[in-house]
């Protein structure tokens, strides 16, 4: 069933949304070559905590860790480790917060220092996907019109790989609800989008070809020609005449200008 919200539940999930990209931006500012993926994932846990919420992901399903970080090649739910980040690396955060009984979910993808263009194309155009949906989630629309926008321009406009198996959704009381929100499909098809909508919008997308598999950690999803993926999201409310988007990436993008390891 799909859950429309109130103006009152669309300002929570705001809230929910708006941490996640603080946490995030806090993340930014700490990301350089050298520094572990499990010391990032304990500052977002404890940058989360001390600003009223609890990690959404620790815990669910069994994930042991409050950020899903995917390096390279991982699409997405890589397990922070003790590896440390290298100069050249592409790393995708995956973040949710629970506060006041709402969520929030989003996603940004890092370049460390200096990479080749053709890996930071895949980078700007993933992000331009996914603002390429967000355009389409306005009531009246229906979901497969943000699927199509997000499928034709990363492999009709550009030659890149997207996710199947993987795909966004609503959001609310749960992390998870309905309707399934995929990167690939047809105009016109799937729910109607209506006013008080909550989703959670998300391209997945490859450098090669789509296809993915599961690493034997149970979690890490990597591209199987380990070539590298990037993945952008927000969370947003469908509205009359356009989308309102709840988190916000250019909290992100100050951290990112001021943290001259990510500029090199």
């Amino acid at each position: 069933m799909i859950y429309l919200k109130h103006e009152e539940e669309i300002e929570l999930i705001r809230a929910s949304s708006m941490l996640v990209s603080k946490t995030l931006a806090h993340v930014a500012a700490l990301l350089r070559p050298g520094i572990t993926g499990i010391e990032l994932d304990q500052a977002a846990e404890e940058f989360i905590r001390d600003h009223g919420g609890l990690p959404a992901f620790k815990g669910l399903s069994g994930f042991p860790n409050t950020l899903c970080l995917s390096l390279n090649e991982a699409v997405v739910h890589g397990i922070p480790g003790k590896s440390e980040i290298k100069a050249g690396d592409v790393v995708s955060v995956d973040c949710g917060v629970l506060m006041n009984e709402f969520y929030g979910d989003s996603a940004y993808t890092f370049i460390i220092g200096e990479v080749k263009e053709e890996i930071a194309k895949l980078v700007r155009v993933t992000e331009e996907c996914l603002y390429k949906g967000i355009e389409q989630a306005i009531a009246g629309n229906r979901i497969g019109d943000i699927s199509y926008a997000i499928m034709y321009h990363a492999s009709k406009i550009n030659p890149y790989g997207v996710v199947k198996e993987l795909v966004g959704h609503g959001i609310g009381r749960k992390l998870h609800e309905a309707p399934e929100v995929p990167n690939f499909g047809a105009k016109g098809k799937g729910p109607m989008l209506k006013e008080g909508m909550t989703l959670a919008v998300e391209p997945m997308i490859n450098l090669g070809t789509a296809n993915v598999k599961q690493l034997s950690d149970g979690w890490t999803i990597v591209t199987k020609d380990l070539k590298v993926s990037a993945h952008f999201e927000h969370t947003l409310a469908v509205q009359k005449d356009s989308a309102e988007v709840l988190s916000d990436h250019s909290l992100i993008k100050s951290a990112i200008k001021n943290n001259i390891e990510l500029l090199k």
